[in-house]
Formats: C-alpha cells, structure tokens, sequence
C-alpha cells in the first residue's frame, strides 16, 4: 500500500531524492528514486530540499515516495486540500498518470465533488454511512474537468 496525505510531511534535511529512497530501501523491488520522480515530472528538483520547492512540488514528491514501492493500492487522503486549483490539477495528473503507470487501485478522498469525474467508480459517504455507489461511464481526464 502507498498513502498520499493532505500534508506532505517532507522531511526538512533531505532532498527529493533522500527523501523517496528511504522508502526504495526498505522495499522489495522498488524503483528508483529518479524513476519515481520523473513520474511526477520532479526530474529537475531532486536535489532540492522541501524549503526549495513549492507546497505542490512538496505534494509530488509525497506521491513519488508512496509509488515508489509499487503498490497495489495507493490511498489518497484530501491530496489537494492544501493546494490552490493549478497545483491541485498538477498534483492530480501525477497521481492519475501514476495509476495509469502502474495500473494501480487508486482511492482518493476528497470534499471535491469534481474530482469524482475523473474516477472509475464514485462512493458517496454521508454521517458514515454509504448513500450512494455509481459507476463513471464516461471517466474525464483531469485537465479536462470544470474547475
């Protein structure tokens, strides 16, 4: 499983790189650092530090370091909550071009209602409880969508 948070929690001494190998190193066959990265399209920052980067390049190596195992799941809790609508769209491009990548299951929770046309299947919650399930006959891309 990779976890995508709100917060990007970026450690504050290490580049992108040091940053996504800590996981790599305890993975089995993972892919690099610079692989990861460069899904992302953060092939120019990874020898930055977080205070080098913006709150979205930050977001993007947070999803680097969740796909850089290659999981078969990848949680996503409010990935663009902290973000304005450019770097949100950004960061979710990342995050659908990595599902497309790596063919991985992708749950993203959001508040956003737009961000459900562009999944697969839309479970509503409300109080806790399941309202509503459908299916996206017509799933939109990302950059598509009305923001």
């Amino acid at each position: 499983m990779g976890f995508i948070f709100q917060f990007y929690n970026p450690i504050p001494s290490l580049t992108a790189r040091e940053d996504v190998a800590l996981i790599t190193e305890i993975s089995r066959d993972p892919m690099t650092s610079e692989e990861a990265l460069a899904l992302v399209e953060l092939s120019d920052r990874m020898d930055h530090f977080p205070s080098q980067m913006s709150g979205g390049q930050q977001q993007r190596v947070a999803i680097a370091r969740a796909i850089a195992k290659r999981p078969e799941v990848l949680l996503c809790d409010e990935p663009t909550g902290a973000l304005d609508v450019k770097t949100g769209i950004t960061v979710l491009e990342a995050i659908e071009d990595a599902n497309q990548e790596l063919g991985t299951l992708t749950v993203v929770n959001t508040h956003k209602a737009v961000i459900a046309e562009m999944a697969d299947r839309v479970i509503q919650l409300s109080g806790g409880h399941i309202v509503e399930i459908r299916e996206n006959k017509a799933r939109r891309p990302v950059r598509s969508l009305a923001w």
